[in-house]
């Protein structure tokens, strides 16, 4: 599949959201490794990249800007000037959270600080719990058996 097929899939997938749509992890990566343009914005919190583990990608197409701050969870009132110092309008953003729901919120809050091309990555790097509680078994990045480093 061509960058340009990903992003359209993208775009109709994610049709009547806040942000440019929303990708697979699957295809994240296949943006990623298709252009140094694209960047994965990776918006958990330090802890949880620290515990549970981070994508393992070129590190000029990975950042980082909590959404939530740790500890106590609350927003991350610098997330917009954070996200200007990783990131160029015109570059294609990938969002990152655990399951898919900060970064839902995130690539809605960077198209209204004028990122065009702010993508949600569905499922998260660690997708939903399973029935036993645990996560890495049903979707996200790690399920899917993309790169990444950690616990």
């Amino acid at each position: 599949m061509t960058t340009e097929n990903i992003l359209e899939a993208a775009r109709q997938r994610g049709a009547g959201q806040p942000y440019a749509g929303a990708v697979t992890p699957q295809e994240a990566f296949e943006l990623l490794r298709s252009s140094p343009k694209v960047k994965l914005v990776d918006v958990r919190t330090n802890a949880e990249r620290d515990w549970v583990g981070r994508v393992a990608i070129p590190d000029a197409q990975h950042a980082a800007v909590q959404w939530a701050t740790y500890p106590g969870g609350v927003p991350n009132p610098d997330f917009g000037a954070q996200l200007e110092k990783v990131a160029k309008p015109d570059d294609i953003l990938l969002f990152l959270c655990r399951s898919g729901v900060r970064s839902r919120h995130s690539a809605r809050v960077a198209t209204e600080l004028g990122y065009a091309n702010a993508f949600d990555i569905l499922e998260g790097f660690e997708g939903d719990k399973d029935g036993e509680g645990h996560r890495k078994t049903l979707g996200g990045w790690c399920k899917a058996g993309l790169p990444w480093v950690g616990a």
